[in-house]
């Protein structure tokens, strides 16, 4: 952990920013402190910041992180040398005072065989999974905030032919590979005398070092459009991350990253682009504290006369773990 670069600031919550079992801090302005301590939220009681001491501190984070915070550019979003982030809101834009958020970065990387064994995944969503990336289907991770798409990401990276080269894209370098070729681009926000260098810019780069895998760490924008052509273009096995709330919605959403690109396309074309380009969409999310993958669903179609996709399902849990097998759906 890299959090020495902090805590002189945040005295009064050093102890929970060292708990090793806390994976997120929030301080709801100056009277109020929660945590989630192994997926679950809790109120942490006789723990308080003064408004003004939570002022100097964000603004004491953001110089030292080479960043700013101030009545002018009241928003802070940055990140910590080990990818843990920091997030602050100055009044009046926080109504009730200064808001802090520290998401730690998981220092712990799981494999494959320990989701299994602590339930994040079943047997057969994992044989299910193995397989896909074995046979180079490009898969499509979705999830809110926070349900360990990146962890799962990988986990699944471990089944990917160790003569394959691979090239990661990410916002902030969060992924651990093992294997021994492997080509790590990471963005950058535009700071004095440098421009920004985009995702999407990432991207467009990548396929001029001949990647036989490319894993994109989230996809947000306009970089969406770019990534489809890579998939129509030959570069199958491609994993990437999204936020949605379930299996189908991933892809709405990731359609509506493609418009953002300004592309001429009528939208059926883009989806119709989505469904040649992307084979398994794969739902992580949390029940009960415990991240769980819910949903695997093989997108089988395009259907432009009714302008809906067909999938079926492979593999889904429910609240009692029950899992439903190759139900052809469409929506």
């Amino acid at each position: 952990m890299s959090f020495e670069v902090i805590l002189p600031f945040l005295r009064p919550i050093e102890h929970l920013i060292l708990d090793q079992d806390i994976s997120e801090i929030m301080v709801n302005g100056s009277s109020r402190v929660f945590i989630e301590r192994r997926g679950q939220l809790e109120e942490v009681p006789g723990v308080s910041v003064e408004e003004k001491t939570l002022q100097v501190a964000v603004k004491n984070i953001a110089r030292r992180l080479g960043d700013e915070i101030n009545d002018e550019r009241p928003i802070l979003d940055s990140r910590l040398p080990d990818g843990s982030r920091v997030a602050a809101m100055f009044p009046p834009c926080s109504i009730g005072g200064t808001t802090l958020t520290i998401r730690k970065f998981a220092a712990k990387l799981f494999t494959a065989d320990e989701l299994l064994r602590i339930g994040s995944l079943s047997p057969e969503a994992l044989e299910i999974l193995r397989a896909a990336i074995i046979d180079r289907k490009n898969i499509l991770i979705s999830g809110g905030t926070s349900t360990g798409k990146t962890t799962l990401l990988n986990a699944l990276v471990s089944f990917i032919d160790v003569g394959d080269r691979i090239v990661v894209i990410e916002d902030t370098a969060e992924l651990h590979l093992e294997q021994p070729n492997v080509v790590r681009f990471e963005a950058r926000r535009e700071q004095p005398g440098s421009p920004a260098v985009t995702i999407r810019d990432l991207v467009k780069a990548t396929l001029r070092h001949r990647p036989d895998r490319i894993l994109l760490g989230e996809v947000r924008g306009a970089e969406a459009f770019d990534l489809l052509q890579a998939l129509n273009t030959g570069h199958s096995g491609t994993l990437a991350t999204i936020h949605a709330n379930n299996a189908r919605q991933s892809i709405t959403r990731l359609a509506s990253c493609v418009l953002q690109s300004d592309v001429q396309l009528p939208f059926h074309a883009i989806r119709s682009s989505i469904a040649d380009s992307v084979h398994l969409l794969l739902q992580i999310e949390r029940r009960n504290g415990r991240r769980v993958v819910s949903e695997v669903v093989e997108l089988e179609r395009y259907d432009p006369d009714k302008d809906r996709f067909e999938f079926r399902v492979l593999y889904r849990v429910n609240e009692r773990r029950e899992t439903a097998h190759a139900n052809a759906v469409a929506v």
